[in-house]
């Protein structure tokens, strides 16, 4: 399931330049860009995401899974329907980048109550950042972040930071996987294949 994720994040998702071309959110330049939207919205990717989502958090007695729109919420989606296909739900919720300014005032859209165990959870990982603010954020609306899940660690430090709010952090796939994927589709052969 991880590897079939692996490649079509390889074939939609992941760009790799030998300079470093591509401008991140920080306005430093990579060699490496990961846009998970085209996996993570397309039927098959958001199945894998979803279902590798929820394995990875459902042994830690949350009751709801999210992050920041709009990365996190495909994902989140996903997870909370694998959840319930495995009869173990956790609920969806979405965190606001402006709060709500009207009706109720708050950061968080979805049932979930002040109280309850939730995972936070990003589609990349960089730096961290808007992760660490998905988890301020979500503690501000009274939840307990036990946990975070990012689908992609670019490997720059990201889950580093975000162990320092959240200890229990991981990720899915790696920089590093998708630039084995890369090279292999590159040189004509599959991820599995030696050489």
């Amino acid at each position: 399931m991880k590897q079939e994720l692996i490649d079509i994040l390889c074939r939609k998702s992941f760009k790799y330049s030998e300079e470093p071309i591509f401008k991140l959110v920080s306005g430093r330049m990579s060699r490496f860009y990961v846009n998970c939207k085209p996996t993570t919205l397309d039927p098959r990717g958001m199945f894998l995401a979803g279902q590798l989502i929820f394995n990875a958090v459902k042994d830690a007695g949350v009751t709801g899974i999210g992050g920041l729109t709009f990365g996190a919420d495909p994902i989140a989606v996903a997870a909370a329907f694998a959840s319930g296909l495995n009869q173990q739900p956790i609920k969806a919720f979405s965190i606001r980048k402006t709060r709500k300014d009207h009706g109720i005032i708050r950061w968080i859209e979805g049932d979930m109550a002040p109280g309850e165990r939730v995972a936070v959870i990003d589609d990349v990982a960089t730096t961290g950042g808007s992760t660490i603010k998905a988890v301020e954020r979500a503690r501000t609306e009274g939840l307990e972040v036990v946990k975070a899940v990012v689908l992609v660690d670019r490997q720059e430090g990201g889950l580093d930071n975000i162990r320092k709010h959240v200890p229990d952090a991981a990720a899915i796939v790696t920089r590093d996987e998708l630039v084995r994927c890369w090279q292999a589709s590159a040189s004509g052969k599959s991820p599995g294949q030696g050489g």
